[in-house]
């Protein structure tokens, strides 16, 4: 198992003082490893949020009337679930893509316009190599264990202002589980 230190990088320093918000609108996919390990901390951090999961076609936490998760604390600007939280916030932002043709995983970074740290990082290769190393770590687990059904949903939504960095072979289970049901 990852230890908390290991998964997690603190960019609060940039991200603290970031104006656009990344926990808006997002729907982080949760697999219910992931959703009894983020409860396990609500109720260990004695953090009352009941209830801080929906699913439509994958598992990703509730958002708010303006479409904040529900994890988001508004008046700090960080996440209230920091250590544990999602795969897909540890790897922002890096993002993902399966590509079933050329059965590759393709890594994408968002641009700087919609996330001032991945300016920092693509201004840093030694920071940005380390970065992409724990992001894809974080993804690699999550679509491990994610249904064929919620890898697939996932898929389909389009992540705009990203630029392809890299690109790997993909697990033939992986492969397999997109291919079920189509």
């Amino acid at each position: 198992m990852t230890t908390k230190e290991e998964r997690q990088s603190n960019f609060f320093n940039v991200c603290g003082s970031c104006k656009i918000s990344c926990c808006q609108d997002a729907y982080p996919p949760i697999t219910d490893q992931r959703r009894r390990i983020i409860e396990a901390y609500l109720k260990e951090q004695k953090i009352p949020i009941k209830n801080p999961f929906v699913h439509v076609g994958y598992t990703f936490p509730k958002g708010d009337a303006e479409g904040y998760c529900v994890f988001y604390d508004k008046k700090t600007r960080k996440c209230q679930v920091h250590p544990v939280k999602p795969e897909t916030c540890v790897a922002g932002p890096i993002t993902f893509d399966i590509n079933k043709k050329t059965q590759k995983i393709e890594w994408y970074l968002k641009m700087e316009k919609i996330c001032p740290l991945a300016g920092e990082l693509y201004r840093n290769p030694a920071v940005l190599k380390k970065h992409i190393e724990s992001a894809k770590k974080e993804i690699l687990r999550l679509i491990s264990k994610l249904e064929a059904e919620a890898l697939q949903t996932i898929l389909k939504r389009e992540e705009p202002d990203t630029f392809k960095i890299n690109e790997d072979n993909i697990n033939k289970d992986v492969l397999n589980k997109l291919n079920r049901n189509l």
